[in-house]
This record gives C-alpha cells, sequence and structure tokens, in this order.
C-alpha cells in the first residue's frame, strides 16, 4: 500500500500537528496513458545507415487519448542524389525533394510540434537514430524525450500464430488500420498510430495504464532469474571465462568478459532480454569462472570450451569440425570436391566456409574461371573413355579422352593453385571481365549472382592466405599495453595460444616470457594437421592487428603473400555495400518475446482481443 502526505489540508483535521494520509489511486502511481501525449513519427532515406545517409521526408502525427491532434509532414532535401532502388521503393525522387528545405531547416520546427511528447515509431532505433544524427551534424539539442517502439511492443503483445512477424505491412492490416503503409513518410505514420491503438487495447486487461508501466513492459525480469542473482557472488571481476552449469553440472552456457562479474550479474537483471539466455538462467544451477590474463586469453578459451562442452544455448563455434574446404585433389586430372577435413600431402584446400552454400558457390566460381573435369571418379592417362557434354560447351579439355594431356592438364590446375598460394589475378580476371560483359547486356542479374560467387571465393582465397601466414611460424611473441602501465603478452606456436600472462609495470618482459615458456603447451594435432582450429588462429590474427600490439619474438618467417588479395579489397567493399542496399528498410528480426514470461496475454484470442483496454483511451478513433 501506498501512503502520501495530504500536504496542507492535515492541517484542519482533529489531530492537530499530525500530518493526515490517504491511500495513493492507480493513477497518482504514474501518467496515465490517457493524459499523455505521443508523437509518432516516421521517416523515409536515402539507406539505411545514418553515417552514409540522409532523410528525405518526415512524417508525424499527434495523439492524445485515442484523438489526433495534428499532424506534421515535409520533404527533405538531402544534398545528394536519390539512389534509384530508393525512388523505386518511397516514390520519392531527386526531383521531387530539389526545392525542399535542408535537415536544418526542418528540424527546429519537427521539435516543436514534438515537444513534451513521448516519441513512437516502428523500429524505433532507425528513426530515432536518423534524427538525433540531424540534430548532432546541425548543432540542434536533441531533447530528452521518452520514447516507444511499436515493434518490440508487438513482440511482447502478439503471438506467432496471430501474426507472422512484427514489419508495419503485417501488423497494420492485422489491426484493421485505416491508412496503409505505403513507404511515404505520413502514411507509415498513421499506420503507425492505428497499430499503436490496437496494441493498446491489449493493455487494459494486463493492469498496464501508465506510461511507467508501458515503458517497463519490454523489460520485465522474471522473479525466478531475480532469485538466482546470489549465483553471481563468488564470481571475481578481471577478464575470464564464465561458465552456466545445470542440474546434472552440465555446461548450458559459456560466455566471456573483460569484467566477469559484471557481465554474470547482467544476466540476472532486466538488461538481459534474450528468451533463450532467459531459460537457460532459469535452468542454471551454478556458474563457474576461469580467470584470464587478458582477453586474448579469455576468447580462446571461450572457443575450447565450446568447442569441447558444445553447450545447447551456445550458437557460435560449437562444431568447429564441421567447417568445410573446398579441396583439389592430389591425382593426375585432379578436381574440386567439398570435404570437412584438411589433410597435409592431400592436394590444396581452399576455406574455411561456414556452410554448403558458400563452398558450392566457391566451386561454381573455380569451374566458371577454370575448365576443370567436374567428373567425380578417378582417371587415369592410360584409360580412356568418353566426353561428357560439358566437353562439348567448352567447360572441361576432355582427359578423359587423351584430349588432354597430363602436362597440359597440370597447367590449368595450376592457376588454382598459383592463386590459393599467392596470386589470385589470373584466376579471378576472366571472373570479374564476365561480370562487366553481363552487365553491359543488362543480364543484371546474371552479373550479380557471378558477382556474389566472385566474392566468396576472393574471401576464401583471402582467408587461406591469412591462416597460412600463421599457422606456418613455429613461435611468436606478441604484447600489448596491458593495465596499469603493464603488458599483455602471448605465446603463439603454429597459429595457437599455447601461453598467456602478463608483465607489471617496471617489471622484465624477459622474465615473464621464460615463466611462460616453461608452461607453454606443445601444439601437437593427429595426422599433423594444423593444432590450431581455424576460429582460434583468426583470433590470435585480431589480436595481432591491433593497434599497439608489438612483434616482441619470431622464430621462422611472418610474412604475406605477394600479390594476395589486397588489390580486391575495393571489390569487397563494393559488393557488401550493395548487399546492404537491397532492402535497408526490412524488418528480418526474428518474432519472439525478449524476456519471461513468454508472452503477454488477456482476454479472448483474436486480432480484436482485450476490448477493455479501450477505456484508456477516450474518445472516438479518428477518421480520415
Amino acid at each position: 500500500m501506498h501512503l502520501f502526505p495530504a500536504g496542507p489540508a492535515a492541517a484542519t483535521t482533529p489531530a492537530a500537528g499530525r500530518p493526515r494520509y490517504e491511500q495513493a489511486t492507480i493513477d497518482e502511481l504514474g501518467t496515465p496513458l490517457a493524459e499523455v501525449t505521443f508523437v509518432v513519427v516516421d521517416l523515409e532515406t536515402t539507406g539505411g545507415s545514418p553515417n552514409d545517409s540522409a532523410i528525405t521526408e518526415i512524417g508525424a502525427v499527434k495523439v492524445r487519448g485515442g484523438e489526433v491532434l495534428g499532424e506534421f509532414q515535409t520533404l527533405v532535401d538531402p544534398g545528394c542524389e536519390i539512389p534509384p532502388y530508393i525512388s523505386v521503393l518511397t516514390g520519392i525522387t531527386s526531383t521531387m525533394v530539389a526545392a525542399a528545405p535542408r535537415i536544418a531547416a526542418v528540424l527546429p520546427a519537427f521539435l516543436e510540434f514534438a515537444r513534451g511528447a513521448v516519441l513512437v515509431a516502428h523500429n524505433a532505433p532507425f528513426d530515432l537514430g536518423f534524427l538525433k544524427a540531424a540534430c548532432a551534424a546541425s548543432a540542434v539539442p536533441w531533447p530528452a524525450a521518452a520514447s516507444v517502439d511499436t515493434a518490440v511492443l508487438a513482440r511482447r503483445l502478439l503471438s506467432r500464430d496471430e501474426v507472422p512477424n512484427c514489419k508495419l505491412a503485417t501488423l497494420a492490416p492485422f489491426f484493421s488500420a485505416t491508412t496503409s503503409p505505403t513507404h511515404r513518410a505520413l502514411d507509415d505514420a498513421r499506420a503507425t498510430v492505428d497499430v499503436l491503438h490496437g496494441l493498446f487495447e491489449r493493455l487494459g486487461p494486463l493492469g498496464i495504464t501508465s506510461l511507467e508501466e508501458l515503458s517497463g513492459l519490454t523489460r520485465q525480469v522474471d522473479p525466478e532469474r531475480r532469485r538466482k542473482r546470489h549465483l553471481a557472488d563468488d564470481v571475481p571481476s578481471g577478464p575470464g571465462v564464465y561458465v552456466f552449469r545445470g542440474p546434472r553440472d552440465e555446461p548450458l552456457y559459456v560466455g566471456t568478459s573483460t569484467d566477469l562479474r559484471s557481465r554474470v550479474r547482467s544476466y540476472f537483471t532486466s538488461g538481459e532480454q534474450r528468451s533463450r539466455i532467459t531459460e537457460m538462467v532459469a535452468l542454471a544451477q551454478r556458474v563457474d569462472a576461469v580467470p584470464c590474463a587478458h582477453d586474448l586469453e579469455a576468447a580462446v578459451r571461450e572457443l575450447r570450451l565450446i568447442a569441447e562442452h558444445k553447450p545447447r544455448y551456445n550458437r557460435r563455434s560449437r562444431f568447429p569440425e564441421r567447417a568445410l574446404w573446398v579441396r583439389l585433389t592430389d591425382e593426375p586430372f585432379p578436381r574440386l570436391s567439398v570435404v570437412r577435413r584438411v589433410r597435409p600431402g592431400a592436394g590444396v584446400f581452399l576455406g574455411p566456409f561456414p556452410d554448403r552454400r558458400a563452398a558450392d558457390s566457391a566451386v561454381a566460381a573455380v569451374h566458371e574461371s577454370l575448365p576443370l573435369r567436374q567428373c567425380t571418379g578417378r582417371l587415369s592417362p592410360r584409360v580412356l573413355g568418353t566426353a561428357c557434354a560439358l566437353a562439348d560447351m567448352g567447360r572441361c579439355g576432355a582427359p578423359c579422352t587423351g584430349a588432354q594431356s597430363v602436362e597440359e592438364y597440370a597447367a590449368v590446375a595450376a592457376v588454382l593453385r598459383a592463386a590459393v598460394a599467392a596470386d589470385p589475378r589470373a584466376l579471378l580476371t576472366p571472373l570479374l571481365d564476365r561480370v562487366e560483359r553481363l552487365a553491359a547486356d543488362e543480364r543484371y542479374e546474371d552479373a550479380a549472382v557471378l558477382r556474389d560467387r566472385v566474392a566468396v571465393l576472393v574471401r576464401a582465397v583471402r582467408r587461406r592466405q591469412r591462416l597460412e601466414s600463421l599457422a606456418t611460424v613455429p613461435e611468436l611473441v606478441l604484447a600489448r599495453p596491458g593495465t596499469e602501465g603493464g603488458w599483455a603478452l602471448s605465446l603463439v606456436r603454429r597459429g595457437r595460444l599455447v601461453a598467456a600472462g602478463c608483465a607489471a609495470r617496471g617489471s622484465s618482459v624477459r622474465s615473464a616470457l621464460a615463466g611462460l615458456r616453461a608452461t607453454a603447451e606443445t601444439p601437437l594435432g593427429p595426422d599433423g594437421e594444423l593444432a590450431a582450429s581455424v576460429d582460434e588462429t583468426e583470433l590470435v590474427l585480431r589480436w595481432m592487428e591491433k593497434p599497439g600490439t608489438r612483434l616482441v619474438e619470431v622464430d621462422g618467417t611472418l610474412a604475406c603473400p605477394v600479390p594476395g588479395t589486397g588489390g580486391y579489397s575495393d571489390f569487397l567493399h563494393r559488393v557488401e555495400q550493395s548487399r546492404a542496399e537491397r532492402d535497408p528498410f526490412a524488418d528480418d528480426r526474428p518474432l519472439r518475446t525478449r524476456a519471461r514470461p513468454e508472452r503477454v496475454s488477456a482476454g479472448p484470442p483474436g486480432p480484436r482481443a482485450g476490448r477493455a483496454g479501450t477505456a484508456l483511451l477516450p474518445g472516438p478513433a479518428p477518421s480520415r
């Protein structure tokens, strides 16, 4: 029960000098939603990120208590050409915004329209991110306004049985919105208003009547999870690895942090919203901590523990043995095959690839460039056969018929060997030329497919060369500035971290290295394979390439092949940019609740369930 002093009225009570207390009503415990002014805003932009894109249109609707109080709409000159695919999506062209004001002139009017209101947007980080960036660029202070994300709210209140996803285009017809989303700012803002009101109808039966309760809806903490905060009591601070263990002492989840205690404690607060992690915490019985010398050791130990125990709630790197490689076989007429194991002396290996689709894309790209045979049988120069259709198409030299000798075929395979080892130009140049020809012939879809295959191939060659450059070094010592003026030390052998430690400020680094070597592991792999996993070697590479890292000692040669894939960096950047710009407005986030309970529901099912909730939005629905 919440009791508050009644103020001056207490002086009129019979008991003079004593304050009179009254029980507070529900409305006094927060700001009633019916009295809150909301400004629902939507933007159209030239791209998906405020770092390299600009606003082209702002639309906003001001509502309170279910009644529309005003609308705001204006085109904005972005100061650059609007990409054609954006014009197709939104209908806004460069000609339309040529005479529109710039964002610096629009912001004061919009902020005045939204003054004192709670901002609402569908996928609020996108719209508010652009507005905040525009304010920063225009030296306009951003107001400290509360915000509501209708996409997040929908995920809390709707089930997958009701809607397949939480896109605005899906929610608007579900809530019978009077305006359909059209990728124009004001239309989308109007549709979001109807979605907001439809979601509010779900709140009444749940007892959520105030703005404070609405804000806390997406940050609910399960009481059972809160009661487990004691599991973090014995966890130390500093870098390391933590392991959540279940009822049978089995590892449920392995993670790493630069501050173990702070990270583990965060699992028992509202900051942790992932549903699978919430489920994991409910099962956890204890948390083990493994302090580490520095962040690289922590990351490596996490990787090894995940690979060893395969915790059910870890998704990354659980099965490193499932990585795929493209192998050029070692035989008189070599061919390409996709394998899971790298064996020295068994041919040339390219990769690794995350999945079969990527591996097949690389194989297809190589076959586009080189007339390697695609049959799966083993060929002998002494046993002749019949040619397949690929020979008639010029895609194979037909060594099976004797039309191509072992030496002639070896010259073709040597192009791939050279590409993997050092120089990919002879392999990639025909492919990039074909992409240009397809684009010139306006066969854009075929050009895009081949371009993406080439990008997969380039990344694979780059990754293989980077891994090889470190995995062939018998031993090297790396040092990075550590805490309190000391040094973080890593001893690496053939790409594997075999020892880690710290040298305190003022102490001898050489003495610390002697201790590391005395306790270092011996990286021996089965059948002479690389002792380090691909992921571990890449962790070491990233740590080594950070600014400030120093190479203290090296046994062997640490060098990158020349020319390598450096000349294709711009090509890869353009491919990534093109993929990101295909649909920057797509909401690909899964429809799932983000904290326990898994679903907040009340009243009978159906799109208009919870009619009692309309009491918090008095007045008729706006008509347009």
